[in-house]
């Protein structure tokens, strides 16, 4: 009866061994499963931590692009903003994909989205208003209480969410330490009954060991990707500490030239006038008093003093005119340009009533830029044409819009110029044309270009000699 007992026992034993390992393997199996599923959760939790990061990264990258253009006013200060307005919907995107199974996760970044939303619309207003505006409006806009309400939001709803996959993290990690006791057990148990076990156990160890190194190197990475965040943050706030202080220089700089030029402009309307008066009165009185006595000789040096005197004067007028364009702030506004245009063609007809004049003037052109300053501009380029076209029977001055040079346009049929001479045609005091010819102070034309380029405009002009003249230029 032992015989056949123990050949029944062995196979039952070894059945049950069978089964045991089977069991084993089974435990293993289903601890390699849950180390498996949980490393891919710590994994995917840490990169819904840094996805996170990545969009309030952008976020920060876009505020700090859009303070610098509104301090500095440079359109290279707006690269990291672009790039942030082009990256944060895919980066939003795959945030979302990312928690997708996690349904507070996916109402916290509806919330973002809208809280992003509204915080770019903040940022590009306060862009359009530096850019309309000019660097006058810079403090108001980085002063903007709303909008930093609106980003604190957005770090809030960033930490809460960063804070609710620190949760999971925990949760898997004890699930992951859990796991790993587990299979230890069953390697020790199986280590008698299956030398493959061992083994198994030993390549389990192995893959969740490597498993738990890349999730080290990845919390690194994102570590140092945060130093180097405020790294540059830091950097910026110092390059706009020094750029406040340039600023403060050159403004200083510009504030003592303005008083220089002040200065100057009362020395040439007080000091410089006083001594042309004495010349042109007493040469006056020598006209008068002494008529009878001064031969003909006489009186034509006379004539020609106060002549001098006289051009002398106008070119005072002129120098003044110009030194006040040019501190003169521009108040632009929107008006007719086609009646202004008129209105100078009127006064012009009116002081030279014994001139053929054609004014050819296209109607319905309306401009925006300071009607004032546009005035001296149309003034002093309209007399010119009148005044160069005085030796033709009948002066013809046509101004309107060209679309094609996109600018707008004044022309006439006077004496012209040689363009070879062009480069020099808008300088103080550069003239083309002799005193005898056609009187002048060489002032009107560098009066024109100070008007257009405080405009942000240009000017430029194409002619031939005795062919007439066509001058064009821009209001930005």
């Amino acid at each position: 009866m032992r015989l056949p007992f123990q050949r029944t026992l062995f196979p039952i034993l070894l059945l049950i061994a069978a089964i045991i390992v089977l069991l084993n393997a089974w435990w293993a199996l289903q601890s390699v499963r849950t180390l498996a599923t949980n490393a891919y959760w710590l994994a995917h939790s840490w990169q819904v931590v840094h996805q996170v990061e990545r969009v309030l990264g952008s976020a920060v990258n876009a505020e700090t692009g859009e303070r610098g253009y509104l301090i500095t006013g440079m359109e290279s200060y707006l690269e990291p903003y672009t790039a942030a307005r082009q990256e944060l919907p895919g980066e939003l995107d795959r945030l979302q994909s990312l928690t997708s199974d996690n349904l507070s996760q996916q109402d916290r970044l509806r919330d973002l989205r809208v809280s992003l939303g509204r915080r770019l619309l903040v940022l590009q207003k306060a862009i359009d208003a530096r850019t309309q505006g000019g660097p006058n409006v810079k403090t108001p806009l980085l002063a903007s209480g709303p909008g930093k309400a609106e980003m604190d939001h957005v770090r809030a709803v960033c930490d809460s969410m960063e804070a609710e996959e620190d949760r999971l993290l925990a949760i898997r990690k004890a699930s992951t330490d859990t796991s790993t006791l587990r299979a230890q057990v069953a390697v020790v148990f199986a280590s008698t009954l299956d030398f493959l076990l061992i083994l198994f156990a030993f390549w389990q160890f192995v893959r969740e060991r490597g498993l738990r190194v890349a999730a080290e190197k990845a919390g690194e990475r994102l570590l140092l990707a945060q130093q180097e965040t405020e790294a540059r943050a830091a950097e910026v706030l110092s390059l706009n500490a020094t750029l406040e202080d340039r600023v403060r220089v050159r403004t200083a700089e510009l504030e003592r030239i303005n008083r220089e030029l002040e200065a100057f402009s009362y020395s040439v309307s007080h000091d410089l006038r006083a001594p042309l008066r004495t010349i042109d009165g007493f040469s006056l009185a020598l006209q008068e008093d002494f008529a009878a006595t001064i031969d003909d000789t006489g009186k034509d040096y006379i004539g020609r003093v106060r002549g001098g005197v006289q051009r002398m004067g106008q070119l005072i007028d002129a120098l003044l005119q110009l030194s006040r364009i040019t501190r003169t702030e521009i108040v632009r506004e929107e008006f007719s340009m086609s009646g202004l245009a008129e209105s100078v063609a009127s006064d012009l007809r009116e002081q030279n009533r014994e001139r053929n004049l054609s004014f050819d003037i296209q109607a319905g052109l309306n401009a925006y830029a300071d009607p004032r300053l546009t005035r001296i501009a149309l003034e002093n380029l309209m007399s010119n044409a009148v005044k160069f076209s005085s030796k033709v029977p009948r002066a013809e001055i046509r101004f309107g819009w060209d679309p094609e040079q996109n600018a707008w346009y004044l022309r006439d049929n006077g004496a012209g110029f040689d363009m070879t001479y062009a480069d020099k045609l808008f300088g103080a005091f550069n003239r083309l044309h002799g005193d005898k010819d056609f009187r002048g102070s060489g002032i009107g034309l560098a009066t024109v270009a100070r008007v257009v380029h405080g405009h942000h405009g240009r000017i430029w002009a194409n002619s031939a000699v005795d062919q007439g003249a066509t001058f064009w230029f821009t209001l930005e």
